[in-house]
């Protein structure tokens, strides 16, 4: 080929190529084009997927980005014991994909300052002025599934889909850190107090427990030694001596006549005492 064809040949090929370019659109992944046909019939209802689509040079295709996004918010509100806290809140959404074209007649592309953004604000405050300051850290997890069923209910019908809230940061004023130290260190000083009187009073019980205990072994042997005396007086009568008398090889016997009396006395004998 000589000079002057190949120099036709690139002058030709190169407006094609120009033209080849300017009436394609790649849609790319997580994206949702919109036809845009100014000539005919303006924007198109039918949302196109990721992939190449060929167009006359005068229309073209709109990219909505359709993926999860993350919006985190720092919101002031009040508790409900009237202390004020700052709270980190975060918001995880999408359009719907196969809404695009509605979701951007009513609200356009910037959907999310313009109609998520006060109404997320709004239920953070309205959630977090159920619960006491101190209760917050503690039940964060439940303060965001609540925030987050807040959300669902009024984006209704608005083509768009939330994924979850969450709250990643709490921050007091220091006057109310040093409000719940000083309370903290109330409700433990009262809980030893209580701790203390239980204490005792498991003490005054175990006494009382010994006490009667130890009453209740006088009394049975007092009860023992009486009824052991009691047996005692009843078993020694005067035939019961006479015959232990008898008995005894170291004893002296003197008969007296029983009218006569007389009380018997005992000799124990000469090695022990009278």
């Amino acid at each position: 080929m000589n000079r002057p064809t190949l120099s036709r040949a690139i002058v030709l090929v190169i407006p094609i190529l120009l033209v080849m370019y300017g009436c394609g659109t790649t849609v790319d992944p997580g994206q949702r084009g919109l036809r845009w046909s100014p000539l005919t019939g303006g924007l198109m209802k039918e949302p196109l997927r990721d992939g190449f689509y060929w167009r006359a040079p005068w229309n073209d295709v709109f990219e909505y980005d359709v993926r999860y996004q993350s919006f985190t918010e720092k919101v002031d509100a009040l508790t409900a014991d009237d202390l004020s806290v700052t709270l980190h809140a975060a918001i995880t959404m999408r359009p719907v994909a196969e809404e695009v074209y509605f979701l951007v007649q009513e609200t356009g592309r910037n959907w999310y300052p313009q109609l998520v953004r006060p109404q997320f604000l709004s239920a953070v405050r309205g959630v977090v002025a159920q619960y006491t300051m101190i209760t917050l850290p503690e039940r964060s997890s439940e303060i965001g599934n609540k925030i987050e069923a807040v959300m669902v209910e009024s984006l209704k019908g608005r083509h768009l889909e939330v994924y979850s809230v969450a709250l990643s940061e709490i921050e007091f004023s220091q006057m109310v850190l040093k409000a719940i130290e000083q309370k903290q260190a109330k409700e433990q000083e009262k809980e030893q107090k209580e701790f203390e009187l239980v204490i005792a009073q498991r003490n005054a019980e175990i006494a009382g427990i010994q006490a009667k205990g130890e009453g209740d072994a006088l009394r049975i042997r007092a009860e023992g030694q009486s009824q052991a005396q009691e047996i005692i007086s009843k078993t020694l009568t005067p035939d019961y001596l006479r015959f232990k008398l008898y008995e005894s090889p170291n004893a002296k016997m003197i008969i007296v006549p029983d009218d006569l009396n007389v009380p018997i006395i005992v000799s124990p004998g000469p090695d022990q005492p009278r």
